[in-house]
């Protein structure tokens, strides 16, 4: 399997492909919109929430926390899991700063 180059690329590019990578599933942004509303740790509840069987569901939070947007804590045969609010953030400033260097013309077609 080749790998990525990415010694050419800036840290900030590295790490907004990564979230995009990240978000790059309709369930991945319906976890991340169901913590959000919460506001704290939640364990079995995200699986009642998704039309998904739980290991499905268990695979979208894997991604979502390599990627740093969330994060998960064990409590007994649980892991329950947040947002990483500073993470979150970093990707927000990232999006905005990437739409704002991005020209709106006319387009090519």
């Amino acid at each position: 399997m080749p790998v990525a180059k990415l010694e050419g690329f800036t840290q900030r590019d590295q790490k907004l492909a990564a979230f995009a990578k990240a978000l790059s599933h309709p369930a991945r942004i319906a976890i991340l919109r169901h913590l959000a509303a919460k506001g704290t740790c939640i364990c079995g509840e995200i699986v009642d929430e998704l039309p998904l069987a739980q290991s499905t569901v268990s695979q979208h939070l894997k991604a979502l926390q390599q990627a740093g947007l969330i994060q998960g804590e064990i409590e007994g045969p649980r892991t329950c899991y947040c947002l990483d609010v500073k993470a979150i953030r970093l990707m927000a400033e990232a999006l905005s700063s990437l739409g704002k260097t991005v020209a709106f013309g006319p387009g090519c077609c």
